[in-house]
């Protein structure tokens, strides 16, 4: 099986990181309550900032949240286990659009964490469009707009909702899931290489 994942809030707990240092932000450094869409996954769209308030908090703690930021539980074990059950994986992340050096700070700890991957594909802006040419079987995204641009274009998708924000409804093509042991399950029950 060919299966697409996402880095961002699916293998690195980056989301969860930085909707912390984006509430403290709001609180110690703009002191007041920004926000206007309590679900919004993008601070960018959760709070009402300026265009200055925005990249000065990406300045600030893009970098720094990508190296600190914890792998979400039982990534790195699930990730092995495909691996080595004989699927290809391959990387469809939009990191690097704001900052390049995100996208070597990510291939630097994946490599750490000896996890290895078939192909990367970095500033993916258009997910679907790479799954389609790639032949993705399954994509991973946490992004509700990414997931339902997938299911909407017949890619089968998990729905990585870690955290609040918006719910899908569910199709054949759209399954929500809440941690790496649900999408290992998921993936094995639709058939993935060597399922046991």
């Amino acid at each position: 099986m060919k299966i697409g994942i996402d880095i961002d809030g699916v293998i690195l707990n980056f989301e969860g990181e930085l909707r912390v240092q984006a509430e403290l932000y709001d609180v110690i450094n703009l002191k007041r309550n920004s926000i206007v869409d309590k679900k919004e996954t993008f601070f960018q769209e959760k709070y009402n900032w300026s265009e200055q308030e925005i990249n000065d908090f990406i300045a600030k703690q893009f970098l720094k949240v990508s190296r600190e930021c914890e792998f979400m539980p039982g990534a790195i074990e699930v990730i092995n286990m495909l691996k080595n059950e004989g699927n290809e994986l391959v990387i469809i992340s939009s990191r690097g659009g704001h900052i390049k050096e995100m996208k070597d700070v990510a291939e630097q700890r994946l490599k750490q964490k000896g996890l290895k991957f078939d192909k990367y594909f970095f500033v993916a802006k258009d997910k679907a469009k790479i799954c389609i040419e790639e032949n993705i079987d399954i994509m991973i995204d946490d992004y509700y707009k990414t997931c339902r641009s997938l299911s909407e274009n017949n890619i089968k998708t998990l729905y990585f909702r870690a955290y609040p924000n918006y719910e899908l409804e569910e199709n054949e093509y759209l399954k929500e899931v809440h941690n790496w042991g649900e999408i290992y399950r998921y993936i094995h029950e639709i058939g993935g290489n060597n399922a046991r």
